[in-house]
């Protein structure tokens, strides 16, 4: 059986840059496979047949008798911090505040989300219309700054896994044109982001894993195992 998780991933996709913050916050330890999407492991399509990052592999349910999976980011996230939170991401003290940052990334990812991909189309395929879609993301921009004019996290004063679930989008949307984020007028979003970008914890999530299926090793993710070793399995 099984012990440790697996966490199938993909370096820059922000779904699975989001599950591995919310691993390496709870200080939960997986195999971690690096994969690329046009040659995914068949252990991976077997596990999850839509084809598509973060995949979290758990232990056998012996009663079950199969593996449990967990096939979406914010998923991998709440189990990882249901299981450790020393940050207390999940804001427990409040019971009413988990069902509210559900609810708001859920709302971000419905609306920002196509909106930061027509941004991003257009920036890429030199389109005439990259203003008008840049415009609709500050729409929702400008609600997280105003967010963070109000407190130091995006919640309150206290990181959160709100926090941890948009950052990586974030990230996009600020290299899609760099000069114009640079210059453009959300300075509290570019210092909640820096803080992110800056940190030793971002470094170790962003760090690069040489492909699974080049060689099948275990590699090892997460704070428990800081010298990340590797064997032949």
């Amino acid at each position: 059986m099984q012990n440790t998780p697996i966490l199938y991933s993909l370096q820059n996709c922000p779904y699975a840059m989001r599950a591995r913050i919310a691993l390496f916050k709870s200080q939960q330890q997986v195999l971690i496979r690096a994969v690329k999407l046009n040659n995914k492991p068949e252990e991976m399509l077997a596990a999850s047949p839509k084809g598509s990052v973060p995949v979290l592999v758990l232990e056998k349910n012996i009663a079950a008798n199969k593996d449990m999976i967990l096939e979406e980011s914010l998923e991998v996230m709440l189990w990882a911090l249901s299981q450790n939170d020393p940050d207390n991401l999940l804001h427990t003290d409040d019971q009413s505040q988990l069902p509210t940052m559900v609810t708001l990334i859920s709302e971000f990812e419905r609306d920002f989300i196509p909106a930061f991909n027509a941004y991003s189309c257009a920036k890429r395929y030199h389109e005439d219309n990259l203003g008008e879609c840049r415009e609709a993301c500050e729409v929702h921009i400008q609600n997280l700054e105003a967010r963070l004019t109000e407190h130091r996290y995006l919640l309150s004063d206290k990181e959160s896994l709100l926090d941890i679930a948009l950052v990586p989008f974030i990230r996009k949307f600020a290299r899609i044109e760099r000069q114009w984020y640079l210059q453009s007028p959300y300075p509290k979003l570019r210092q909640w982001l820096d803080s992110y970008l800056q940190s030793a914890m971002f470094s170790k999530v962003m760090e690069k894993h040489e492909l699974w299926l080049e060689n099948r090793k275990d590699i090892y993710f997460g704070p428990q195992n800081k010298s990340n070793r590797s064997t032949q399995s």
